[in-house]
């Protein structure tokens, strides 16, 4: 299939599966007699492995990485998991400071009055550090 096909299969824009075959990520099975990249199911299903594993935010090197351990039948689990623990790590701490942020945010929106003066606690506390 072309790369517009499997693009549509996988639900990525055909401009992010020619990134992944341009950076060794994913590539096209081989090209046709036109030169047009052609993608087979094996292909297609790195795709879809790929864009999964960015929708849990892995970046560029643990997809590459996850990737080569999904074509290794001979990996072991705790390769996988040691990523997958990472990144849970990552999450983890985003999330803190997230929730620091937001508890931050919803004090100085506690203590604007909200009303037609022009002070505001809010402004305030974004104009310090």
């Amino acid at each position: 299939m072309n790369i517009g096909e499997a693009a549509k299969r996988v639900a990525l824009p055909v401009k992010t599966v020619r990134y992944y075959a341009e950076i060794g990520l994913v590539s096209p099975n081989g090209r046709n007699s036109s030169g047009y990249r052609e993608y087979d199911e094996a292909s297609v299903r790195k795709l879809k492995f790929v864009a999964r594993s960015r929708a849990f935010g892995f970046g560029i090197p643990a997809c590459r990485e996850l990737l080569s351990l999904y074509e290794d039948h001979s990996r072991e689990s705790a390769d996988v998991k040691r990523i997958a623990s990472e990144r849970i790590a990552e999450l983890d701490e985003k999330l803190h400071e997230m929730k620091l942020l937001r508890d931050e945010l919803a004090h100085l929106a506690e203590s604007c009055a909200g009303n037609s003066r022009p002070d505001c606690p809010i402004i305030d506390g974004l104009a310090s550090s």
